[in-house]
């Protein structure tokens, strides 16, 4: 059964950084790209950065760019996100996503970020 699990969030000080974790199970982890997602009560949920497979390539979010870091371990099923220069418009749920061959979403638990004074 695919899983992924989510860890690493917490408070954070503007200007701080964060590391979150994401483990995953169930499927052929090093063929999938991966995604990061943060959602905010009474916004949709978006996009912050994705990596390809063998994690050559990654793409962020504008709000992101600069800031953030994806990255992978195909050999551990992990994938991570990198944050620093952390700012309170970043504070929401943040998710560790993948698109299966079946075309459906899969998502993880979320771990909660807040940046707060």
């Amino acid at each position: 059964q695919v899983q992924l699990v989510e860890s690493g969030g917490g408070l954070v000080q503007p200007g701080g950084s964060l590391t979150l974790s994401c483990a995953a199970s169930g499927f052929a982890f090093s063929t999938y790209a991966m995604s990061w997602y943060r959602q905010t009560p009474g916004k949709e949920r978006e996009l912050v950065a994705t990596i390809s497979s063998p994690g050559i390539s990654a793409n962020y979010a504008d709000s992101a760019k600069g800031r953030f870091t994806i990255s992978r371990d195909n050999v551990k099923n992990m994938v991570y996100l990198q944050m620093n220069s952390l700012k309170v418009e970043d504070t929401a749920v943040y998710y560790c996503s993948t698109v299966l061959r079946t075309r459906v979403r899969a998502w993880g638990q979320g771990t909660q970020v807040t940046v707060s004074s």
